[in-house]
């Protein structure tokens, strides 16, 4: 009798328990108001919109799972959405740093997922991302041994800075320097290993493909759109707001 091969199957990751302390707000970042919803949930509504993803799985702080008047808690009351019951949706607890809450949430697959399976990595604050780039970064990585990650090449002059005094140190090659994006796209079991890695070493990652470069592998760069905006300061809502608008207004001249 012949073995049928196993599909490889596409999971999704969504770190959420950050506090947002740059946003100079007492709600953390994600579940501000931008368009009538909180940015968490449009971002999870963008995810969710990819038939392709097996399960989507959150990581919310612990204090927010615990507490019954939190703003996780409150969210499907408030919205209606039905987050929280999608068969598509996990929850999990998350931890005090990024890399911690990624390394839960792919815990929490551990009875689902295979080594060989990829795992999508995207910023709870970044909803703007679109569709199509997500597909193309699926498209790209799907042959490759370890993965990718959306990005664009930077376009302003960069500064190296001494950081004292803020004096310009020299002046960087800008036309070697991408910006990276989420979602960021890896092997689950690999995934795994390299952030077990920078766990042992004490190495501090701001993205996945740190972790996944430190085990000397070489990240795809997959061109997005740079108006895949990361909510980070209080400015950035009304520009995540006027991109919104703007997507949808090009959604309308399609149809």
């Amino acid at each position: 009798m012949v073995q049928q091969a196993r599909t490889t199957r596409i999971w999704a990751v969504v770190p959420a328990a950050g506090v947002g302390s740059r946003m100079n707000s007492a709600v953390p970042k994600q579940y501000l108001q931008l368009h009538g919803k909180t940015v968490l949930t449009l971002t999870l509504q963008r995810l969710l919109e990819l038939p392709l993803l097996c399960r989507v799985v959150v990581a919310i702080s612990a204090e927010e799972l615990q507490s019954t008047d939190s703003c996780w808690q409150q969210l499907d009351l408030k919205e209606q959405l039905g987050l929280t019951d999608s068969p598509r949706m996990q929850v999990c607890a998350g931890a005090d740093t990024r890399q911690g809450s990624v390394a839960n949430a792919l815990n929490a697959l551990a009875d689902q997922a295979h080594e060989d399976d990829w795992v999508i990595v995207h910023d709870a604050v970044r909803p703007c991302v679109r569709i199509s780039d997500i597909n193309a970064l699926i498209n790209a990585v799907q042959h490759h041994p370890a993965g990718g990650l959306l990005a664009a090449p930077v376009r302003d002059t960069l500064k190296l800075a001494q950081t004292e005094q803020a004096s310009v140190q020299g002046t960087m090659d800008r036309r070697q320097i991408w910006a990276a994006f989420t979602p960021q796209m890896f092997r689950y079991g690999l995934l795994r290993k390299a952030l077990q890695n920078a766990l042992n070493t004490g190495m501090e990652i701001t993205d996945e493909s740190s972790a996944i470069e430190a085990l000397n592998f070489s990240p795809l760069l997959i061109r997005g759109n740079p108006d895949n905006i990361k909510i980070t300061h209080p400015e950035d809502l009304l520009l995540a707001s006027a991109i919104l608008t703007a997507q949808s207004s090009e959604q309308n001249t399609d149809v």
